[in-house]
Order: structure tokens, then sequence, then C-alpha cells
């Protein structure tokens, strides 16, 4: 049994050789972006590549440490981990250093860490331990409870950060419930309710009640194939529609004309709700939640979006969606990596020959806008090559995930795949204008230690629980 208690030959090397890959072109695309013929060797400490190159030796011995622990520890420790991941954040917005905009930074003499990124494999930790348990299921409200806050505390302290970003990154552990038995529509609906809330900041309430009466029909339709139902459920909303509108002109009120479509709506999702508990009919308690629960988000876009999203935000979304116009102010991130990207071509203009780059067109082009320079000086196919990396290490991960024999380990995988993606995605959804700006780095590519260190230690942990996948 030597062999199968052997780190070195149980160690996923294909994953290994992978993420050397990814860190190292990263590193050298990070020379490209911040080259200076006045600092034009690569190893000029001074400079952002020379201390990518450090970051990058401490993030390597902290793989050797977890790989060479013993793995029952991550199981063991995990909420001590992440209760420790807590405490960092608490700290951080107490007496933590305020950089663009955001209290995110703890200060140890001239190195700044952001226990943000720590918090993700930490967090993955704690839902790893609690979803693990034997006899853990999610068909309960109690055990959705538990995931749930787990998720909530580090996601709230981080926006009360002013981190947006890291804090939406938390919500990318929903893929994990999927994967241990969340039904597929609740993320169907989760996916919808996010949908709605970005139409409903392009088209007017009234539009929006009318293509959620027309939804709610169709799934009541279709669901239980009794069309005299959805016939009825058609008609009694035109009645009320219409009697509202007779009875507000009779006592001469002056309301808005989307109260007229929403009213009657909500009216008959409640009636809807209020006849499946009596009649128990399943469809319809399903399709009256749906709407109400839709016209809550509807109706709550405008408050969250102008009082809990900062300017910033705001301005990067209306960009986004083509409500304002402004490629000089808030657009300029976008519109200028958009325009390094496409200049690259097929083959891009050659390394260290990208002009965007050179005359920093593109600002923070070695952190959240390192593809910019994979675009614009490797074209086309050096992207290719860039996204195909991150797709094989993502399918690889779930391979590994899925060959897991304790509960513990495939969940953490899962995790760890979930943060990687949800990263990989926004992250170049930004550069090339699909995704708004939130401020996250490419996971291994970015400029900085604490986002390599943390992605380091969120792989080779789950890396070192596969190790270790054939010991009872």
């Amino acid at each position: 049994m030597p062999r199968r208690n052997s780190i070195v030959r149980n160690l996923d090397w294909g994953t290994v050789i992978v993420y050397l890959l990814l860190v190292f072109m990263g590193w050298f695309n990070i020379y490209a972006a911040v080259y200076s013929e006045d600092h034009s060797s690569i190893f000029d400490f001074s400079q952002r590549y020379g201390k990518q190159l450090v970051w990058m030796g401490f993030a390597f011995a902290m793989a050797l440490v977890v790989l060479l622990s013993d793995a029952q520890i991550y199981s063991v420790f995990a909420f001590v981990i992440y209760g420790l991941g807590i405490l960092l954040l608490i700290s951080t917005l107490l007496i933590g250093r305020e950089v663009n905009g955001a209290r995110s930074w703890l200060h140890i003499g001239s190195i700044g860490i952001q226990p943000a990124e720590f918090v993700k494999f930490a967090t993955g930790l704690a839902l790893a331990k609690v979803m693990g348990q034997q006899g853990f299921k999610l068909n309960t409200f109690g055990a959705y409870l538990k995931v749930a806050t787990i998720i909530l505390i580090p996601a709230l302290i981080i926006l009360l950060q002013n981190d947006t970003g890291s804090a939406m990154v938390l919500v990318a552990f929903v893929l994990v419930f999927f994967r241990e038995g969340m039904p597929g529509w609740v993320l169907v609906v989760g996916a919808f309710m996010a949908l709605l809330f970005i139409t409903t900041l392009i088209f007017d309430l009234s539009v929006i009640a009318v293509a959620l009466l027309v939804i709610a029909l169709l799934v009541y339709g279709l669901s239980t194939r009794r069309g005299s139902d959805v016939v009825k459920a058609l008609m009694l909303t035109l009645i009320l529609g219409v009697l509202m509108y007779v009875g507000t002109s009779i006592m001469d009120l002056e309301i808005d004309t989307f109260y007229y479509f929403v009213v009657p709506l909500a009216l008959c999702a409640l009636v809807a709700l209020v006849y499946s508990y009596f009649a128990r009919v399943q469809h319809a308690f399903f399709v009256g939640g749906f709407v109400l629960a839709s016209l809550f988000v509807a109706f709550s876009t405008d408050f969250v979006f102008d009082n809990v999203l900062e300017t910033h935000h705001q301005k990067r979304i209306n960009d986004l969606l083509g409500i304002e116009d402004d490629p000089l102010g808030w657009g300029y991130n976008v519109n200028q990596s958009k325009i390094a990207i496409g200049s690259g071509g097929f083959l891009g203009k050659g390394f260290l020959a990208g002009t965007q780059t050179k005359f920093n067109f593109v600002p923070e082009q070695s952190t959240d806008f390192i593809f910019c320079t994979v675009g614009e000086e490797w074209g086309f196919a050096g992207a290719l090559v860039v996204l195909v990396l991150f797709g094989t290490l993502l399918l690889r991960l779930i391979k590994l995930a899925e060959r897991q024999r304790e509960a513990f380990s495939r969940i953490y995988g899962y995790a760890v795949v979930s943060i990687i993606f949800f990263h990989v995605a926004v992250n170049i959804g930004m550069t090339v204008g699909l995704f708004p700006v939130i401020g996250i780095p490419l996971p291994f590519f970015s400029y900085g230690g604490s986002s390599l260190w943390a992605f380091t230690l969120l792989l080779f942990i789950f890396l070192r629980l596969d190790t270790n996948r054939y010991v009872h």
C-alpha cells in the first residue's frame, strides 16, 4: 500500500502543470503590461514583474507546505480556518487601509494583504464541512439557512468594506449547492431574477408586468396542460385591471399607468397562492410565488441600484446596458480594453509590441485588465490558448471532484471550481464588455500577491485532499 499513500504518485501532475503554465504566462504578460526601457530586466525587483516573481516564489512555497501537510487538517480545522478568515475581515474593516475607495487591505510593513481573497477558500472549507456531514441534504429550510449563513457573514462584511466585487464572488457557491442536490429550478429562478433586475433598469414596470403575466401563464399552462385555467387567470387579471381603472376614474385619482398592470397581477398571484394552499395545487403555488417574488425584485431594483450600489458601479452598469454613453468617463476602461484586444487581430502585434499597452491607454492593465495584454500582443490565438488552459483546469478539477470518496473533498473540489470559474468568466467578460467592471483578478494571471497566494492555497488544498482519496 505505500504507493497509495505516496503524495508524489497520487498528485495530479496535469493540474499542477496547467497551474504553472498560467502563473508563468501571467508573469510574462505582467512584464509586457508595465514594460519600460529604463527597467528592461524582467528580474528588476523595483517593478511589478520583479515583485510578482517574489510573490510566485512564496506561492510555490505555500503549495509545497500544503502538499506536505496532513490532509485531515483541512477537515478537522475547517471552522477554525473560517473563523480566522472572519476575524481578518473584521480587523480589516476596523484598521484596514482604504485603496481605490475600498477598505479591504491590511498592511504588514510594506506588504499589503487583502483578506477577502483568502476568505474564499476558508468559506469553501466551511461549506464542505457542513454539507459533508452524514445525512445532510439540501431539502429543508434549516439546511439552506445553514449554508446561506456561512456565505452571507463574510459577504456582508466585505460589502461593508465597500468591496462589492469580492462579495459577489461568494455567490458562485450556488453552483456547489446545485451539484449537491439543490433542485435545478432554483438555479433557473435565480438566473431569471438576476435577468429581471437588469431588464427592470431598461424597461418600464408596466412592460415588465405584462411580460411576467405572459411567462406565468405559459409556465402554468405547460405544467398543468389545462388551457381553461389559463384563460380563467387571464380573464381575472383583465377584469381586475378594468375595475381598478374604473374605480380610480370615479374617485378622480391619478396613478402611474404601470399600477393598472402590476396590482391586478399581484392580486391574481395572491389568489393563486391562497387557492393552492387549500386545494393543494402545487403548480398554482409555484406560479403565484414566482410572480410575487418577481414583482418584489422589480420594485426593489431602483432602491438597490440607487442606495446599495456605489456611483461607479451604477455608471458602469448604465454604460454596459447602453443607458448612458460615456466612452471617455466611466466607460473608458472597457472601451480602451476592447480597442486593445481588437487591435491584436488573429496572431497579435508581438511580445512587447502592443501600442495600447506601451502607452498605458488601459488602466489597471497588469491587474484586472491583464487579459487585454494577451489579446493585443498575442491576438485571438493567444487569447484562445489562455481560455483553453483555464477550460482544461476546470474540467480536470471537476473530474478530480467526482472521483472523491469523501463528501468533504468532493464538495470542496466543486467550491474551487465555482470560484475559479466565476473569476475567469467575469474578469474576461469585463475586458470585452460583457460584464460591468467589478474589479476582480484573473486567477494565477493578474499581478498581486494576495490573489496569487489565495488561489494557490485554494487549488493546492484540493490537490492535497485528492492525494488522500485512497485513505479511508
